[in-house]
């Protein structure tokens, strides 16, 4: 088990505030992938991010959609959905192929972030489509279905070529992502829920291994902020990916990773 302990620039008791679980304001909480949990599906992880747990499966099909067919390119998707006891009161399921609008937006992202280090032309004419179910959530499941959905797309990939399916690992790069935000004036790295509820600016940030932007999704929820301080929390999220990747990159060489707290 690989463990990684995120560097402190400042201590948590010069803060203007404490986090709950006594967090300095550039930490992670404790991050764990485990990949492989799935007899049938191709590729397969859950991943702990504190307390959101969400289980990501690959499946690998053959065939693309319409606008692919003929091109010899494969197609990466991705499905989200959050179980109905994830938080402190039971939510209804999304039944009928009626999505919400936060639903379609989080999987878009997902499969935006995944194709960003996927060759697709290596694929071949196949679709994956990785599905992340959140089973609790405490915040970040957006992140943690990324980083996961990562080890599950690499893994499904290494099996077929193992199996001769493919001639290499279309997997370009690793893409993981984290939260950041100012609440109570304090920039902060990966949120949880409380924190998340009370931010001034939320901020989702994905990066690939090579430290190549995919999207940065920030909010001002109550007074806007500049771009210098925008500049900051990419920073702070890039400090904290740097901690994430290696946990990634031991669950796609048959090794669990972990990030325990100090």
């Amino acid at each position: 088990m690989l463990n990684f302990f995120p560097s402190r620039n400042r201590k948590a008791t010069d803060m203007k505030f404490s986090r709950k679980d006594n967090r300095s304001f550039d930490e992670t909480r404790p991050w764990k992938i485990s990949g492989g949990i799935l007899d049938y599906a191709e590729g397969s992880a859950v991943i702990d991010a504190g307390r959101t747990r969400v289980i990501c499966a690959a499946t690998v099909e053959d065939g693309v959609p319409a606008f692919l067919r003929g091109t010899g390119k494969g197609w990466v998707t991705a499905e989200y959905s959050m179980l109905p006891r994830t938080t402190h009161t039971r939510s209804s399921r999304e039944r009928g192929g009626r999505l919400g609008g936060r639903t379609m937006e989080i999987q878009r992202l997902i499969g935006r972030s995944l194709r960003s280090v996927t060759d697709l032309t290596a694929v071949g004419e196949r679709t994956v489509t990785v599905d992340c179910d959140v089973i609790q959530a405490d915040g970040g499941t957006r992140v943690a279905s990324i980083t996961g959905a990562w080890a599950a797309l690499h893994i499904a990939f290494e099996k077929l070529t193992e199996a001769g399916r493919l001639p290499s690992n279309p997997v370009k790069d690793s893409v993981a992502a984290v939260s950041v935000g100012i609440v109570h004036g304090e920039r902060l790295l990966d949120l949880d829920y409380e924190e998340d509820s009370k931010a001034e600016v939320d901020m989702n940030v994905v990066i690939t291994g090579r430290g190549r932007l995919v999207e940065v999704q920030a909010t001002a929820e109550g007074e806007p902020f500049s771009l210098s301080e925008m500049n900051r929390l990419i920073r702070l999220a890039q400090n904290g990916i740097s901690a994430i990747r290696p946990i990634q990159l031991a669950v796609v060489h048959g090794f669990d990773g972990s990030i325990k707290r100090r």
